[in-house]
């Protein structure tokens, strides 16, 4: 059985020895044995955890419980289980997926209400009724206008007013942030909407496309995206583990 070093299993890895510790202290993972002198040593089933754990952690997707589960996974590479760890990622690829239809139902929603007529009847509706009728709290209503998904208009007392319009943008967004997808992905599709009516292909294609000034991006700035990428690294994982289910009987550790 050939053995490594810590720089040697990082510089394979092609990460930083640091990280490699890391992985351990957090029982990422199995515990290396020791030579007489202290050095850890490693082997290719330390190589196949650390690349697992690569495919597993590059997309940050974190809601719903998806980042819990796949650092289940891992550990349980750690401890050798790998016939669980396949059946936790059956269950992780089937939770990416449901995440995945609730994104896209989401943008199918925001296009209804899109193309709905606004009603003829005028709406005016104070911050907490606004609030009651979309079935939100009202810091959240004030934490979209502060960040700037709305534009209310005020009384001459300074009181924020809620017209039908006003509404129906506020559903939009309470659909697309139920589904995860960030403030600023919805505030880019609010930005370029106005006046024109969208298909959910081209509202899609708005939210999970990053505008080239966005400085920085994160996971649900680009969700759909994100959330297939998931997939697909998910996958490779499944795939992997079947190849591995058996490795506790090959190595003598």
């Amino acid at each position: 059985m050939k053995i490594y070093s810590t720089c040697e299993i990082a510089k394979i890895c092609g990460i930083h020895p640091n990280t490699v510790r890391f992985y351990e202290q957090q029982s990422l993972i199995t515990t290396p044995i020791r030579k007489s002198n202290g050095y850890r040593v490693f082997t290719d089933l330390h190589i196949f955890q650390i690349k697992l754990i690569r495919i597993a952690l590059r997309t940050e997707v974190l809601q719903n419980g998806l980042r819990n589960q796949v650092v289940k996974i891992i550990k349980l590479c750690a401890k050798m289980e790998f016939s669980e760890a396949a059946i936790q990622t059956d269950i992780y690829i089937e939770m990416i997926e449901s995440e995945l239809r609730h994104a896209k139902n989401a943008v199918m929603a925001a296009e209804n209400i899109l193309r709905n007529d606004i009603p003829s009847e005028k709406i005016f509706l104070k911050k907490n009724e606004a609030a009651t009728y979309l079935n939100i709290t009202a810091d959240t209503l004030r934490n979209w206008d502060r960040n700037g998904l709305i534009d209310v208009k005020r009384k001459s007392n300074g009181y924020r007013v809620y017209d039908e319009n006003d509404l129906r943008i506020l559903s939009i967004i309470r659909t697309l942030r139920l589904a995860n997808y960030s403030l600023s992905s919805i505030l880019r599709l609010l930005s370029v909407m106005k006046n024109k009516t969208y298909r959910s292909s081209e509202i899609e294609y708005v939210l999970n496309t990053p505008f080239a000034d966005e400085d920085i991006i994160t996971a649900c700035d680009k969700l759909v995206i994100s959330l297939e990428n998931t997939l697909s690294d998910a996958c490779i994982i499944r795939k992997a583990l079947v190849s591995k289910k058996n490795i506790v009987k090959k190595i003598k550790y």
